[in-house]
């Protein structure tokens, strides 16, 4: 498969730098003569033009700042043959999808998100190990499930990412609590410790949970502020639920009632301790390769929607098997 990636920021250049170190034929492509530069210092191809970059590609990932992607797409699908698979990694899917449904380019482009990242920027922060393990959202379409599976395949059994497939727009209010939301309430920790009279003893005696805390508060402020008005909706529906749970606190500590406050915390405490080790249960879902897209696109999102990841997507003959890993209640 001959790859191409466009914008190689953070995420993009780790895309490439991790197709390059998997042994594939992948050249990259960015705006900027300087990343352009430090790319090929790095040993990676990297093309002058888009159009000589994406030329005879197999699969081509768009990367760069969110309101550049739509148009990155027509440029892109103009560009290159019509089998060509076409995705992205931007922070936000529904309004992507629908630009590219209007435009009749979903059967071969797969909405995408991989959910890691640092709080740097730029091609000297990307690592080809970024996504390992990390959850890689795809977003698969009735019409696109040939794209879906090959891009699948490619995720899971070279970058080593878990595929969610996801529906775009349950992608967004998902990602809304799980990580847009975090960067609003670290800006708003950060900021408020920036303004304080006592700033500099705050930031003296800033420990673990007050570093954690705002982590991604030093993630580039035009990337962030794009993904939370890419996404504002969403986020702000979210931040309302943050706000309420927040108020719950604030009653109970006023009224020094600390049974609710321990209460409260405890409930919090057992999502903390989910996401430091669930157990999933690994199941092989096979579908006709030519068979119903409904069902198929339903199970997919289902499993996403329920905290499901797909390890592995193989077409053989006439059918296509999904191996799929659940999370077990309790």
């Amino acid at each position: 498969m001959r790859a191409a990636v466009l914008g190689t920021g953070l995420i993009g250049g780790s895309v490439l730098l991790r197709l390059h170190a998997a042994g594939l034929d992948v050249t990259g492509w960015d705006p900027d003569d300087a990343t352009r530069r430090q790319a090929r210092l790095a040993g990676v191809p990297t093309a002058e033009r888009l159009a000589d970059a994406v030329a005879g590609r197999d699969v081509v990932f768009l990367g760069g700042p969110l309101p550049t992607l739509p148009a990155t797409l027509v440029k892109v699908a103009a560009a290159t043959a019509p089998d060509c698979l076409l995705t992205d990694v931007g922070s936000t899917k529904a309004e992507l999808a629908a630009f590219a449904a209007a435009r009749g380019l979903t059967h071969r482009f797969v909405p995408g998100h991989p959910m890691a990242g640092t709080d740097r920027a730029g091609l000297g922060a990307a690592r080809p190990e970024l996504f390992a393990g990390a959850a890689w959202v795809l977003c698969p379409a009735p019409d696109g499930l040939v794209a879906f599976r090959r891009l699948a395949a490619l995720v899971t059994e070279v970058i080593g990412a878990r595929v969610v497939p996801m529906a775009a727009d349950r992608h967004d209010a998902v990602a809304a609590l799980s990580s847009h939301v975090p960067h609003l309430l670290a800006g708003a920790l950060a900021g408020a410790a920036q303004r304080s009279p006592l700033r500099d003893a705050v930031l003296t005696l800033a420990a673990g949970s007050f570093r954690d805390g705002t982590r991604v508060a030093g993630t580039p402020a035009p990337r962030t502020a794009n993904m939370l008005r890419g996404n504002r909706d969403q986020v702000l529906a979210a931040l309302a639920e943050v706000t309420a749970y927040l108020d719950e606190l604030a009653h109970a500590l006023r009224a020094g009632d600390g049974d609710t406050l321990t209460a409260r915390y405890a409930e919090a405490g057992a999502a903390r301790v989910a996401l430091a080790g669930r157990p999933y249960q690994r199941t092989v879902r096979p579908f006709p390769v030519d068979g119903e897209a409904a069902d198929e696109v339903a199970w997919l999102t289902g499993l996403g929607a329920s905290g499901g990841h797909l390890s592995g997507c193989q077409v053989t003959g006439e059918a296509v098997f999904y191996t799929a890993r659940l999370p077990q209640a309790g």
